[in-house]
């Protein structure tokens, strides 16, 4: 049996992966600052599963926090076989109405605490010849968007780049890329979604099981839906330019900076 570490475990897509991979029967290190609903989680995973699911309370926008998680990532007696780096918010409005503290904050959790847990899980990985690291983005990442969009972009370049780095390691490396997913994401960063057209939407179960599909495939990058796929394509056709000015209106009607 295998042994899976989910940040940002309690909802959205992190609490997909985590009902997914216990349903297959993995047990899970879940990641979360909420202790009591991390606790909750567990129970409720082992009691349907009877699988392990272990507690870790960690703020991933805190150097004690990362420190926890790597060093339990980097246990070689309890060995992580999955890696998923899901945690991750949005801040609501444009550059400069944007607290620097609070777009550092984000750095640090979209890039820092991506860097340092993804290091820390594939040094141990490659030591034993196996295992895999989903790092989770958006198609934020392939348009001109303010602060969001740049840390997720930068997940993608360096989740594909440290893929080629451990080439035939055994260690496998995918960028996930999801559009629009019902999750507790746009609550959490006090915004409105009665304005998103309902085909944005996607279901998180659907997405967790086409990233894990795509991982074992061995892809680098995972955009899990024919629709956004089509979006993405489109965007590589349109002028930069023009793009930064779409994506700048898009992104104050729908999403996060």
């Amino acid at each position: 049996m295998t042994t899976a570490l989910i940040t940002g475990s309690t909802a959205g897509i992190g609490a997909a992966f985590a009902r997914r991979l216990a349903a297959d029967g993995h047990d899970l290190v879940l990641v979360a600052r909420d202790t009591k609903r991390l606790r909750e989680q567990a129970t409720e995973l082992h009691d349907r599963h009877g699988i392990e699911a272990e507690v870790l309370t960690a703020d991933l926008a805190a150097d004690a926090g990362i420190e926890a998680v790597a060093a339990r990532l980097g246990d070689r007696r309890r060995p992580v076989d999955l890696l998923v780096n899901n945690a991750g918010f949005g801040n609501k409005g444009r550059y400069l109405e944007v607290s620097l503290a609070d777009e550092l904050r984000m750095l640090k959790v979209h890039c820092e605490a991506v860097l340092r847990l993804t290091s820390a899980a594939t040094e141990a990985m490659r030591d034993r010849g196996r295992g895999g690291v989903v790092n989770v983005a958006s198609v934020a990442a392939f348009v001109p968007r303010g602060t969001y969009g740049a840390s997720k972009a930068w997940v993608v370049q360096f989740t594909q780049g440290v893929a080629r780095d451990l080439g035939g390691s055994g260690v496998r490396l995918m960028a996930l890329c999801p559009g629009f997913v019902r999750t507790e994401f746009h609550e959490r960063a006090g915004m409105g979604t009665d304005n998103i057209p309902g085909w944005m939407w996607l279901d998180a179960d659907k997405v967790v099981a086409t990233a894990l599909h795509d991982l074992a495939r061995g892809r680098t990058l995972s955009i899990p839906d024919p629709r956004y796929k089509a979006l993405m394509g489109a965007a590589k056709l349109v002028p930069r330019g023009m793009l930064g000015g779409l994506s700048s209106r898009t992104g104050r009607k729908y999403g996060p900076q």
